[in-house]
């Protein structure tokens, strides 16, 4: 999500976020920016680039998909963090094998530790719609 937000906001091109985005990792982030250094494995970093180069070569199609499953919010309009985190639980439910109920969970916590205070609702229902018209609906 924080490559993606990066590209988003004009920061970084796509392979360079995640590179950018590692780096910094290891290099240790400065105590402001609020987030946590850690070290990533190569698979990891493998699956983040995937998964960035898999959602921005589907970003026209995800973010199609994503304003029609929003009521009232045009993509521009919606908080940065909260596009981002459902772009890329639109396309790991639409091109992946993860069980519903994990792309979503997964996406509600990232929501509730990046996000303002309405994120999680706001990515929840979009989600879940999102879920639904791809017949990947969640079991209630």
């Amino acid at each position: 999500m924080q490559a993606l937000y990066a590209v988003d906001i004009g920061q970084s091109a796509g392979p360079a976020a995640v590179s950018s985005l590692w780096a910094a990792m290891v290099d240790g982030l400065p105590e402001s920016s609020g987030l946590e250094a850690e070290a990533a494995t190569p698979e990891e970093i493998e699956f983040a680039q995937a998964l960035v180069r898999g959602v921005l070569e589907d970003m026209p199609a995800l973010d199609a998909k994503i304003e029609a499953a929003s009521t009232n919010w045009r993509l521009p309009r919606m908080p940065g963090v909260d596009r981002n985190i459902i772009r890329v639980g639109a396309w790991e439910l639409l091109h992946r094998e993860v069980p519903t109920p994990v792309v979503i969970n997964e996406a509600l916590e990232i929501a509730k530790r990046y996000g303002g205070a309405e994120s999680r609702a706001f990515v929840n229902g979009i989600l879940d719609r999102i879920a639904h018209e791809a017949g990947r609906g969640r079991k209630r």
